[in-house]
């Protein structure tokens, strides 16, 4: 199709009355309107005629169409043509030069964008206040903050920074790189704050990860109303992830941002309510509120795969593993929506904790078709789920392939598989590996490696490893550590030295750290001991029904009744009841829960009489004919 017809096409659907002179289409002008019609209507075909017929008349060195042609391929990823349509014009003005540089930047090439940037500087062309916002973002992207400060500098001498575009995206940069300090004094000097300026600081605070700056943050948005500003879509997207965090005790706040999104009408938008309404899910997914999440999910117009994945995320954290499968199955099944590396990764430790193989493999599968398993993150997530649902095998056939770059995450992810299958040679071979080929171990490793120490009773090379660990790469020791450490003792049957660790800890031991020593005493019939750890247990998690059941059973094993009785009385007043044991099976897709003295499911008969039948077979008195099924 010539070039004359996709114009029409493109702008009237296909019905003209009339056909347009050539002439009249080889005008800059018209021209200029093909290339915006190619944009509009994603034409890389229509794009390419154009800059063809550019060339045949002889346009190339016309700075409009090329600043026009520049933007039209970058816009369509084909920042190859826009750097050679670029190259062939002899009079680089200051837009051509932007139009270039911005289309590096919004294709992810940030360095060539800012190699670009120091070309344009030592050319005689000065950047204008685009060039400088443009280039702050970019320095802020790669994290460079000697890049940004050059940027900032060029700004100062050029009197851009008084342009408030320039400084809000300068405010961003600072923000990003940790500059936190340099994006308040910034903010100060800003002589016509708008609501970018606002957000960039607001995004500064909320990135910093800094939990004590949080009340400061909450402090700025008051005073942001007060100059007379709106909370926007982005204000309330950097505010949500705050909100519901049991460090800064937000939660009503994000119930108060979720009245300001509907009083606001910002639900109401094309897309951006999308991103909104993700972030609810999350932050209310988050404050297990996930009930409400539910709400904000279904009463949604539109979904995309972010909202779908901050859903299932939802329910993977609640433990509500089947209605996480069961949404991805619907993502795909009901919305026709493809699942993307994170909604993968989210998935996954759904199939972990129902064991659930076959999902997993099809998940696996998943992401090899759509080329994903090249992601590290989902490489991890699917050595955790392969050994978590028993096959080692497939966890280490992951591994040991080379087509993801290996992270600390990889190696600790398989060290703790191979502790988890009780093949601790195995796992301490891999930690050798590991420190051979230059990867310093983290706190996850550590705890991995010492896990599978103790499940193999490796007392002495655990003990070595805390030891080389904590004097060599100067990792702090944790609670989950020590644990580790008191569990390795504990097990060996050293608990005076498992107890003299516990009092000589560099932290305060938790609940993780008297639930090893506890264990162990168990292991060995240390009722003294258990009792000791057991006390410092209900201490430390008075709420907890799970250590008072325990302990009465233990006074009870001992003939102890007025104790047993007594800490009867303390969970009858606290109103204290321990939550039933539970057991599953997946058969057929659906996951079957059986709960202690179970009698609710419908084949609870049948199966106490297989079970009973089994104990028979089991305890030899012969085999049984099984003619239930």
């Amino acid at each position: 199709m010539n070039i004359h017809l996709l114009a029409r096409k493109a702008s009237s659907g296909g019905t003209s009355r009339y056909y347009a002179s050539a002439t009249a289409l080889d005008s800059p002008l018209s021209l200029l309107h093909l290339l915006y019609l190619s944009t509009t209507h994603y034409s890389l075909h229509l794009a390419k005629q154009t800059h063809a017929r550019i060339i045949s008349i002889g346009f190339t060195q016309n700075p409009f169409l090329a600043t026009k042609l520049v933007t039209a391929y970058a816009a369509f990823g084909y920042v190859t043509g826009s750097k050679l349509v670029f190259e062939l014009i002899e009079d680089k003005n200051a837009c051509l030069w932007n139009s270039l540089i911005n289309g590096y930047a919004k294709n992810g090439a940030n360095y060539e964008a800012f190699d670009l940037f120091n070309r344009m500087c030592r050319s005689n062309v000065l950047p204008d206040d685009f060039t400088l916002a443009t280039v702050s973002k970019v320095a802020g992207e790669i994290g460079d903050l000697n890049a940004g400060k050059l940027v900032h500098g060029k700004s100062i001498q050029s009197g851009s920074v008084l342009d408030t575009v320039v400084a809000n995206s300068l405010m961003s940069m600072y923000g990003k790189c940790g500059e936190l300090g340099e994006t308040r004094k910034l903010f100060d000097e800003i002589p016509r704050r708008n609501a970018g300026s606002w957000n960039a600081l607001i995004a500064g605070y909320a990135n910093s990860g800094d939990c004590s700056l949080h009340n400061n943050l909450w402090e700025i948005v008051k005073c942001m109303q007060i100059d007379g500003m709106k909370l926007d879509g982005f204000t309330i997207s950097m505010l949500l992830p705050l909100s519901g965090q049991e460090e800064t005790g937000k939660w009503d706040f994000g119930r108060e941002l979720h009245c300001y999104i509907l009083k606001n009408g910002l639900d109401m938008g094309c897309g951006s309510d999308v991103h909104l309404d993700s972030c609810l899910i999350d932050m209310y997914s988050r404050s297990n509120k996930v009930v409400t999440g539910r709400n904000v999910f279904d009463r949604m117009k539109y979904r995309n795969v972010y909202a779908w994945t901050a859903m299932i995320n939802g329910y993977v954290d609640k433990g509500d593993w089947d209605e996480a499968l069961s949404l991805f199955r619907d993502m795909q099944v009901r919305d026709g929506i493809e699942p993307n590396k994170v909604s993968l990764v989210s998935v996954l430790p759904a199939c972990s904790s129902l064991a659930g193989l076959m999902a997993g493999k099809q998940i696996h599968g998943y992401a090899i078709r759509k080329d994903m398993n090249h992601d590290v993150a989902l490489c991890n997530a699917l050595i955790d789920m392969y050994s978590k649902c028993g096959s080692l095998n497939y966890a280490k056939q992951i591994f040991d392939n080379s087509f993801f770059l290996k992270d600390a995450i990889s190696w600790s992810s398989m060290i703790n598989a191979y502790g988890l299958h009780g093949k601790g040679e195995e796992a301490l071979s891999l930690y050798d590996q590991m420190l051979w080929q230059g990867s310093k171990p983290d706190m996850i490793t550590l705890v991995g490696v010492l896990s599978a120490c103790c499940r193999s009773g490796l007392v002495n090379e655990g003990l070595s490893i805390y030891n080389s660990v904590i004097n060599k790469y100067g990792i702090k020791p944790t609670a989950e550590i020590c644990a580790c450490v008191v569990d390795m003792l504990g097990r060996s049957g050293q608990l005076d030295r498992a107890l003299e660790f516990i009092k000589t800890m560099s932290v305060e031991p938790g609940p993780s750290v008297w639930g090893a020593l506890i264990n162990g005493s168990v292991m060995h019939g240390n009722i003294e001991m258990q009792e000791l750890a057991y006390s410092f247990l209900i201490h430390l998690e008075p709420e907890n029904p799970s250590n008072y059941i325990s302990l009465s059973n233990l006074h009870a094993s001992s003939k102890r009744w007025d104790a047993v009785a007594e800490l009867r009385k303390v969970m009858k007043e606290k109103g204290l009841r321990k939550t039933p044991g539970c057991s599953w099976i997946s058969i057929n897709g659906k996951t079957h829960c059986f709960s202690v003295a179970d009698k609710a499911h419908p084949y609870a008969n049948l199966t106490y009489q297989t079970l009973d039948d089994l104990i028979y077979t089991m305890k030899g008195a012969g085999p049984t004919d099984f003619e239930y099924f």
